[in-house]
C-alpha cells in the first residue's frame, strides 16, 4: 500500500479531452489463451490496423513485459499475480490517457483475469484466443513446449501448469482453426459493435 500522504496527480488534460482528440474512447482488450494460441500475432495485427485508421493504441505483450518491467518476476503463483497487477496498472494509466490498450497475456487463471477486470472496470474487454493444446504444441514457435515436455521449463502453462478457459469471455475467437485475417475481421467488427471503435 502507498503511504497515506501520496495522492495521484490531477491531470492537466482530461480523459474526455483526449478521447475527443483521438476520436475514440479508451479501452483495454485482453487477448488470453494458451502459449502459441496466436495472441501476440493477433495483437500486432490489430495494432497495425488501428494505426492505419489513425487511432491511438498500444500493445502490452507478456513477453515484452517480462524482459523489461517484470524481469524480476518468475512463474510462482505470487509472481504471476504481481505480473498481472503491474500490467493492469500500466493499462489503467494508458486507458486514462485515451489509448486502446491491447494486452496479449496468457493470464492463465480466472483469478488473474479478475485482477484486470476489477482494476479496469467498464473499460475492460476479455477475448479468448481459443486454440487447442494440440494445435499450440504443434506450432511451438519458440520451442517452449518441447522444452517443457523435457522438463527444462517449470510451471509452463498447458504442460505443467493449468490454463482455465474463460467462462464468460466478451468474445471467443477460433485462433486454432481460422486465419489471422478472419480473426482480425471478427475482432474489428465486434469492437465496433461494443463502441470501442468509432462507427465507419
Amino acid at each position: 500500500m502507498p503511504p497515506n500522504n501520496l495522492l495521484a496527480p490531477v491531470a492537466s488534460i482530461s480523459r474526455t479531452q483526449r478521447e475527443a482528440r483521438n476520436g475514440h474512447r479508451g479501452a483495454a482488450i485482453l487477448l488470453t489463451g494458451l502459449p502459441a494460441a496466436g495472441k501476440s500475432t493477433l495483437a500486432q495485427a490489430l495494432h497495425a490496423e488501428l494505426f492505419a485508421r489513425g487511432l491511438q493504441s498500444v500493445v502490452l505483450d507478456g513477453d515484452g513485459l517480462r524482459v523489461g518491467l517484470n524481469r524480476d518476476l518468475g512463474f510462482t503463483d505470487a509472481d504471476r499475480l504481481e505480473n498481472i497487477r503491474r500490467a493492469s496498472e500500466v493499462a489503467a494509466l494508458l486507458v486514462e490517457n485515451g489509448q486502446i490498450v491491447i494486452l496479449a497475456l496468457i493470464a492463465p487463471l480466472v483469478e488473474l483475469r479478475e485482477v484486470l477486470a476489477r482494476r479496469l472496470g467498464e473499460d475492460y474487454r476479455e477475448v479468448w484466443c481459443s486454440a487447442s493444446l494440440a494445435v499450440c504444441e504443434q506450432r511451438d514457435p519458440k520451442g517452449h513446449y518441447a522444452r517443457a515436455r523435457r522438463g527444462e521449463l517449470a510451471a509452463f502453462t498447458g504442460v505443467s501448469a493449468p490454463y482455465e478457459p474463460p467462462l464468460q469471455a466478451s468474445l471467443v475467437l477460433d485462433t486454432g482453426g481460422q486465419s489471422v485475417e478472419a480473426c482480425l475481421d471478427r475482432l474489428l467488427t465486434w469492437l465496433g459493435e461494443c463502441s470501442v471503435l468509432p462507427r465507419a
